[in-house]
């Protein structure tokens, strides 16, 4: 009899995000590391009603999300790319 034995791996991404304020806008950068040394970029802005509170933070969260959102849409379409490469047929992106 044989027996199979499967070992999981930690693997872990470093995701970067840098912040640029000014009383009315803030605009975020977001950057991942993958293991294999590739890098993928992506923006996010958020703009301040002149009549809203400054409060950063908001801005901050708000501009962050949309930065992180749209890694995740380059992410998804790289690792389709990939499929698609692998398989030699086209896969089709699930958008969440």
């Amino acid at each position: 009899m044989e027996v199979t034995v499967m070992m999981n791996t930690a693997v872990g991404w470093h995701v970067e995000l840098e912040f640029t304020e000014d009383d009315q806008h803030t605009r975020a950068a977001a950057l991942v590391r993958l293991p294999d040394g590739s890098e993928v970029r992506a923006h996010g802005r958020a703009s301040r009603h002149h009549t809203d509170s400054n409060q950063p933070r908001v801005g901050e969260e708000i501009a962050g999300a949309r930065a992180l959102n749209e890694l995740a849409m380059q992410l998804l379409t790289k690792a389709h790319g990939e499929i698609d490469d692998a398989s030699g047929r086209t896969s089709q992106p699930i958008h969440v």
